[in-house]
């Protein structure tokens, strides 16, 4: 740990001591912050809850001019504590770096906060804690937005196995694509090639999961417009890009915070809650019936038909 970093969580009287002479920023802190998540990279890891800890030392710029009591003139601390909420709230992480530098991140955002160190622990994972420190700063241009206000809203289209088979399928992707939205294809399991079945729930699950991606697959090789995806970093790029994507939904699916009710045998659900997730205009199902609850506006259309 560099000298910086340990004098960021400690003693103040110690970081007056060592800046001596230099003109130091204000330091607003969270400390011992522990809240219950579920994360890891490994399999044990998966389907419970552990104990994380957060530190979080914000650097500010020294109010000039009177406080006047005023909140609203200093960075206060629930923006620190928000910050945290909103990242485990948007995606299930692996890695306490990723989640680490995501919160800094979102603290810089704030238009006081110049440096931010975060310390992160587990500390259900072995007899001590185990955890990651970074500290991160304004580098003098733009912050990042973070913001979804600007990531488009796609047009989220179902296909059954018959509408994959149709002659229709180019003209279809023809149309959609001339409404100039991002376009996100979902399917559902190939009827050829039954998924096995297991008695365990949590194997079954990734069972069927991946009998859908390998459908989707099917579904790429058959128009080169449509790449298979994965994840959220991958479908903000293509939606912002114009790519026609097709859902492989393991990864979201079981890094979701809120896990979706429907099973992935129930592929049409399945789409549904992944277009409520992703505020889709609408979901178009071709050649299927529409599902029940679904909170997006839903259109369904024949797969012997050859205009959507």
């Amino acid at each position: 740990m560099s000298n910086e970093v340990r004098l960021a969580f400690g003693h103040p009287s110690e970081r007056a001591e060592a800046m001596a002479g230099d003109d130091p920023l204000d330091r607003i802190s969270l400390r011992d912050h522990i809240v219950e998540v579920e994360i890891g990279a490994f399999q044990a890891e998966r389907g419970v809850t552990q104990r994380i800890c957060f530190n979080v030392v914000v650097e500010v710029q020294p109010l000039t001019g009177p406080i006047d009591d005023d909140v609203d003139r200093i960075l206060s601390y629930d923006r620190v504590t928000e910050a945290i909420a909103f990242e485990l709230a948007d995606e299930r992480l692996n890695l306490l770096e990723t989640l680490a530098e995501r919160v800094a991140e979102r603290i810089l955002l704030e238009p006081q906060a110049m440096r931010v160190f975060v310390r992160i622990e587990k500390l259900d994972r072995g007899p001590g804690a185990l955890g990651v420190e970074i500290v991160r700063a304004r580098d003098g241009a733009p912050p990042p937005d973070l913001s979804q206000g600007d990531v488009p809203h796609p047009e989220l289209v179902y296909l059954s196995n018959a509408a994959i088979a149709s002659p229709h399928l180019g003209g279809w992707i023809d149309q959609l694509e001339a409404l100039g939205r991002p376009l996100i294809i979902c399917v559902g399991a190939s009827s050829d090639a039954p998924a096995p079945q297991v008695p365990h729930r949590m194997a079954q699950r990734r069972i069927d999961l991946l009998a859908i991606e390998q459908n989707a697959w099917v579904l790429a090789a058959k128009d080169d417009r449509c790449v298979v995806v994965e994840t959220r970093t991958e479908l903000d790029w293509a939606m912002k890009n114009g790519q026609t994507c097709v859902w492989a939904p393991s990864k979201i699916v079981l890094d979701a915070v809120d896990t979706p009710s429907a099973q992935p045998r129930d592929a049409v659900a399945l789409a549904a809650w992944f277009a409520a997730t992703f505020d889709a205009q609408e979901m178009l199902v071709v050649g299927a019936e529409l599902p029940d609850g679904a909170s997006v506006p839903l259109r369904a259309a024949s797969a012997d038909q050859d205009q959507l």
